[in-house]
């Protein structure tokens, strides 16, 4: 048995595209903006299936930003950051907040051939009922996520294998962040809404239980998605406008 262990791969070895590759594909031009991270080839099927969307989605990526003072803010996930990009999306073409609905009608027949004899019919209402993601265009599914609980990966990861499965979509792409707990904890403390600081620190507001890419990247390596392929973009420090890089301890109230 420990032999066969030593034998065996990473599921990561084997669904995940190799990085250099998908930079290629994608003809990245966003390093230091942005991390990328490809599954079950999601990169060359919206390089092929979908070129128009993929230029779509790289000009979104291109033209947002979000600030450290947004950050530092209140809002959570509502910022205004958020309404920014989803402006972004519909200035794009994109529709918000698309639901799939759908009937399943399951038809038994008895005898062999195509014209066998219909024997009973049966409807399944709602089937797939009231999965939702935050944009879709052709045969795309887009959704971006700052500040929600980690579970709303699932939410997400589990629509895009509904669209997929109907048939309506032939990849998901999902944006987040790709913040380490040291970026939050060198941002200080948060502000309120009118710009003082307050006791809380932006790394206790961005806590262990939001969204960051490491818990969005292990939930699709166990298969959350289904056979839909999925396209990771996490934004990096490099995204973040009015940002100065220094340590915790160089921070008024923050040193040991």
């Amino acid at each position: 048995m420990s032999r066969l262990n030593n034998m065996a791969r990473s599921i990561a070895d084997a669904v995940f595209d190799n990085v250099d590759s998908v930079k290629a594909q994608l003809g990245w031009t966003l390093e230091g903006r942005y991390s990328v991270t490809s599954y079950r080839s999601a990169a060359a099927v919206l390089a092929q299936r979908a070129p128009e969307e993929l230029a779509a989605i790289l000009r979104i990526l291109d033209r947002f930003t979000i600030s450290a003072s947004e950050i530092r803010s209140p809002g959570g996930n509502r910022m205004s950051a958020t309404t920014r990009f989803a402006d972004l999306t519909a200035a794009e073409g994109f529709h918000q907040e698309v639901r799939i609905e759908a009937d399943l009608t399951v038809r038994l027949r008895a005898g062999k051939g195509e014209h066998a004899r219909e024997v009973d019919r049966i409807l399944r209402e709602d089937y797939i009922h009231n999965h939702l993601v935050d944009f879709w265009r052709g045969r795309v599914a887009f959704d971006y996520e700052w500040n929600s609980k980690d579970q709303t990966y699932d939410r997400d990861l589990y629509a895009f294998r509904s669209f997929f499965e109907a048939g309506v979509i032939d990849v998901g792409v999902i944006v987040t962040r790709a913040l380490s707990n040291d970026f939050f904890l060198s941002l200080g403390y948060c502000l309120d809404k009118h710009g003082r600081e307050t006791g809380n620190t932006v790394a206790a507001k961005f806590g262990a239980s939001t969204t960051g890419t490491h818990k969005l990247i292990s939930r699709i390596a166990a298969g959350r998605s289904g056979g839909c392929p999925v396209l990771v973009f996490g934004i990096l420090p490099g995204n973040v406008t009015d940002y100065t890089t220094e340590s915790p301890d160089e921070l008024p109230g923050l040193s040991n």
